[in-house]
């Protein structure tokens, strides 16, 4: 059975990330533009796609969905960009990153 995390923009600019097991994407985007997934979402569409990735397991989307959801909003943005250049230097601490911002282009 395949599990997926994803990410929605919402109408207000927010961005919500969940997961799911085993249904279509196209089918939980559907639920939540439809607004019959009762939550965040319900009250902010229409939504847009901006982000999935496949698994495995639930497990492994799960652990994905709960660590996106830690992130910073311009850690999520490279990471909607697929820029792991990004990705990576704002995983750093903030006290590693001095010198480095130079080096990596901003989003």
């Amino acid at each position: 059975m395949t599990a997926f995390v994803y990410i929605l923009r919402c109408a207000d600019g927010s961005d919500y990330v969940g997961s799911a097991r085993g249904e279509s994407l196209d089918r939980r985007l559907g639920e939540h533009q439809a607004g019959t997934r009762i939550g965040y979402t319900s009250h902010r569409r229409p939504v847009t796609l901006v982000y999935a990735e496949w698994f495995d397991r639930i497990t492994d989307a799960v652990a994905a969905e709960r660590r996106i959801k830690g992130w910073s909003r311009a850690k999520k943005e490279a990471l909607i960009a697929e820029d792991w250049d990004r990705v990576q230097f704002l995983a750093k601490r903030p006290s590693a990153r001095v010198g480095l911002s130079n080096s990596i282009p901003s989003s």
